[in-house]
């Protein structure tokens, strides 16, 4: 079973016959002992440290149809290698093209796409309003701000009423997480570590969105929510709003609530706050784990994992561009 690979530690990787391999370089350039990774183990490839390669390695991630994906020192996403598209359609480009081109046709999809994550964020509050941490006012903010989508005649006040219902949700924080306090969403650099956690957690989430993309007929380019813009690919963003409640939100408030990622894994030094390796490790650790844990779905009557739902997501809005059926989005259900 293929399965991401995170590379924390800087090094080289090359090309070994079929097989890829790490040599970890400390700080002084001297090589540590080479690390050999089957390629058809590998779905994808996270890195994390100073990475040297050549084009021969990518050409064969290429063939291989591994994408890899590039953070910087301040754990940003800063851009990723993806494979040429193997499953292109002229069909779908149009069609794509042509509902974001219409007003209507986007601004119907961007309601859903809106109405999805509010669903899910008032899934968490609820959640842990029956646990004694009291979520009440965000639940009735989010809820009336709710009513509102259906009626927004455009992008820019749905991204209005969509960032209000943000700001409630996150008002919610500081009673869902002991210990830490969050205070004002701030992205670069983060100022504490809830901020660090969800700034680090959601580009994990955005590059999940872009791989499931990948293996679609979507073009991972045109969006219908956030803007369209160069270097970047925004139906990823689009469709991370919906899974970073359930996915990131989640794991998160789990992460911290336990004490598994304590004080200790955070740098806090020169006014900003970073994960340290020790805290990204037990980050993804956890993440992987999420994204294999497997539920029963309610239309396909089988069990799926939450990495194939987000996969199920990118088919539902690709029938519904196509005009084959109506998008619903995901919304949890338990």
């Amino acid at each position: 079973m293929k399965k991401s690979y995170y590379l924390f530690n800087p090094g080289r990787m090359s090309r070994k016959d079929n097989t890829l391999k790490f040599t970890p370089v400390d700080e002084d350039g001297n090589a540590g002992t080479p690390k050999y990774i089957p390629v058809e183990t590998v779905d994808n490839l996270y890195v994390f440290g100073s990475l040297d390669a050549n084009s021969a390695l990518y050409n064969f991630l290429g063939k291989e149809h591994v994408s890899v994906h590039f953070f910087d020192y301040y754990e940003h996403y800063t851009g990723s290698f993806t494979p040429k598209d193997y499953l292109l359609a002229g069909k779908m480009l149009v069609a794509q093209a042509d509902a974001y081109m219409k007003p209507k046709k986007r601004l119907a999809i961007a309601q859903k796409l809106t109405d999805g994550a509010a669903f899910n964020m008032i899934k968490n509050l609820k959640y842990y309003n029956n646990r004694e941490k009291d979520t009440s006012t965000q639940i009735a903010s989010i809820e009336t701000l709710m009513q509102s989508i259906s009626c927004a005649t455009d992008i820019e006040s749905l991204m209005g009423i969509e960032g209000n219902i943000r700001m409630s949700y996150y008002d919610a924080f500081a009673a869902i997480i002991n210990n830490f306090e969050m205070g004002q969403r701030t992205k670069r650099p983060p100022s504490n570590e809830v901020n660090a956690m969800i700034s680090f957690v959601n580009s994990m989430c955005y590059t999940l969105c872009l791989d499931m993309i990948y293996h679609t007929q979507l073009n991972p380019t045109i969006s219908f929510l956030h803007q369209p813009g160069e270097r970047r690919y925004s139906l990823a963003l689009d469709l991370a709003e919906i899974f970073k409640p359930i996915l990131a939100d989640r794991l998160i408030f789990s992460l911290l609530n336990k004490k598994q990622v304590r004080e200790c894994d955070f740098d806090t030094r020169l006014n900003k706050c970073l994960l340290k390796d020790s805290g990204r490790k037990t980050v993804v650790k956890a993440w992987d784990e999420k994204l294999n844990e497997t539920i029963k779905h309610r239309s396909l009557g089988r069990n799926v994992s939450y990495k194939h739902l987000v996969k199920l997501e990118c088919y539902k809005l690709a029938k519904h561009i196509l005009g084959m059926e109506e998008y619903k989005p995901f919304k949890a259900w338990w």
